[in-house]
């Protein structure tokens, strides 16, 4: 039985150097599909949506979008697509440590509008700074202090704000997604990492003592489905 009263320390299977990338793409092909049918881009719109319209720019005005951990950039596609829907003029940025990832990417699904970068996110020189930074199912593989120097480094660098889409540990959570990924995944990757993510997920306590922690007090914190966290910050 769990202990969900703590954040899990174990790594993911993910997180290691020797994974075969054709593991990690089917990874992140279920992943796209998870996020597609749960709801998970739907929050993430919803994340880039509460910046913007907190924001007092024209509407002529383009939008610079970063995303760190962005794997093979389909975050970034459902985000384009979103801005198209909405006549919001933006170009993007992705990064990712991993060289395979960014290789498998196809700037085309963006319309040619995203640059992306093989680095730690910490590593890049921004040229421009974005306006707008964001992750989602990224901060869960970090530890305590990792997450405190990366929600420092994301207010230093965002313009405008940044949003933040991941999981809540629960127990509900836990057990329907191993339950899930058990049934339906064809990836080995999945039905290790998904269980063990939320696991590693934090509770709304927990953020808000990295908040603290890191100095933010301008934030939000809401709960969303499929037991998710959308946090917002706007500088």
């Amino acid at each position: 039985m769990p202990d969900f009263s703590k954040r899990s320390d174990k790594k993911e299977l993910l997180d290691r150097d020797d994974i075969p990338f054709a593991d990690i793409l089917r990874n992140m092909n279920e992943l796209d599909t998870v996020n597609r049918l749960l709801g998970g881009h739907g929050i993430t719109c919803q994340g880039l949506a509460a910046i913007i319209d907190s924001a007092d720019k024209p509407k002529e005005y383009e939008w610079l979008i970063c995303e760190i951990g962005c794997g093979n950039g389909n975050n970034l596609t459902v985000l384009y697509n979103w801005c198209r829907k909405q006549h919001i003029h933006a170009k993007f940025i992705g990064i990712d440590i991993n060289p395979n990832c960014i290789a498998s990417a196809d700037p085309s699904k963006t319309g040619g509008t995203t640059v992306f970068f093989t680095s730690d996110y910490q590593q890049v020189h921004f040229d421009r700074e974005p306006d707008i930074i964001f992750s989602s199912l990224f901060c869960h593989h970090f530890t305590d202090q990792e997450m405190v120097d990366q929600l420092r480094w994301l207010k230093q660098h965002s313009k405008t704000g940044f949003f933040i889409n991941d999981l809540h540990r629960h127990s509900l959570a836990y057990y329907s997604i191993r339950l899930l990924t058990r049934a339906f995944s064809k990836s080995y990757l999945v039905k290790n990492d998904a269980p063990l993510s939320v696991l590693r997920g934090f509770s709304k306590t927990e953020w808000n003592q990295l908040m603290q922690k890191s100095g933010i007090d301008n934030f939000s914190i809401k709960w969303k489905w499929a037991f998710r966290w959308l946090i917002v910050i706007v500088n």
